[in-house]
């Protein structure tokens, strides 16, 4: 995994401060964690796993980056221990833990946005909220739909996987059943940026998180060959009329309509290492390495400056 400059030199400082790690073979910092990761969320779950291995040697977090739905169908089988994804456990799932005695925790860190983004040639940068439902559903296919002086030809969205969490919460923000047929998966974030670079119709969805760190060589390269659009939410009463794009300060403000939450769930023991991962995520460290990446904390970092005359 390769940092921007920045995080490294972030996560220098930080290592720097290290303490005399856990001698237990089993403890909140040390020992093993088995931890399902949705794909949207790799990026910002690599540097978080590699600070933490830093500041506590005597951890091994095993990633397994799959969409979210296959996450979750691991986490049950307990195949695993934690999981990053964006939502919470189900009902029915807390009665599946209350069922075997298993008190499951669910903590949200981050806050993210859906982004749609199109070819850097497409000028048909903006949509609205209803106009975005009408595809997804079937009722609009083309881009004249969307825009009546668009010289684009017929709509093609594309998604990273169809069980993955930008599919599963288009489809309940819309209430869709199923997509329509030109609606169609890749096999990643990346391989729908890909796309979207190579076909002048498309509208790709994927995680912001993907594009949001202004200092990643990564993201740079994907900014580069991609555009956001925005989109119009006539529910927001300040400007109802203004395009949001998805960025960091209309996720934070949650004026961008495509916002969600980030969970890490545990549901191993208490006082192992899934308790005290979950505990950096949500503590300082964690939460000002998301900050940094471009993403929006769960608790956003504050700095305290003193004036003086």
């Amino acid at each position: 995994m390769k940092f921007p400059i920045v995080v490294l030199a972030f996560l220098t400082i930080i290592a720097s401060c290290n303490v005399v790690p856990d001698k237990n073979t089993h403890g909140s910092s040390s020992g093993e964690l088995r931890i399902g990761i949705d794909d949207s969320y790799s990026l910002m779950m690599d540097a978080e796993i590699f600070l933490y291995s830093q500041l506590n040697n005597r951890s091994d977090i095993k990633p397994t980056y799959l969409p979210e739905a296959d996450v979750l169908e691991l986490l049950l089988k307990d195949s695993l221990q934690a999981a990053v994804v964006s939502r919470g456990l189900s009902e029915n799932e807390m009665a599946y833990y209350k069922s075997i005695q298993r008190s499951p925790e669910s903590t949200v860190i981050a806050y993210d946005g859906v982004a749609l983004i199109i070819n850097p040639a497409n000028t048909d940068s903006t949509i609205t909220l209803e106009q975005l439902g009408n595809i997804l559903s079937g009722k609009d296919s083309t881009w004249l739909q969307v825009n009546p002086k668009s010289t684009n030809g017929k709509i093609n969205v594309v998604f990273d996987n169809y069980k993955s969490c930008n599919a599963r919460f288009l489809r309940e923000k819309f209430k869709v059943d199923q997509f329509p047929k030109y609606c169609f998966a890749q096999r990643s974030n990346e391989e729908v940026i890909n796309y979207v670079s190579q076909n002048k119709n498309a509208i790709g969805v994927i995680s912001i998180s993907w594009l949001a760190d202004e200092e990643d060589s990564t993201s740079k390269k994907y900014r580069s060959m991609v555009k956001t659009m925005g989109i119009i939410n006539p529910e927001n009463i300040a400007s109802p009329n203004m395009p949001r794009t998805p960025e960091q300060a209309y996720i934070y403000d949650n004026t961008y309509p495509l916002r969600r939450d980030v969970y890490y769930i545990r549901t191993g023991l208490r006082s192992t290492l899934g308790t005290g991962f979950g505990n950096y995520l949500a503590g300082e460290k964690g939460q000002l390495l998301i900050h940094k990446m471009g993403m929006v904390a769960a608790k956003t970092p504050i700095r305290t400056i003193k004036i003086t005359e």
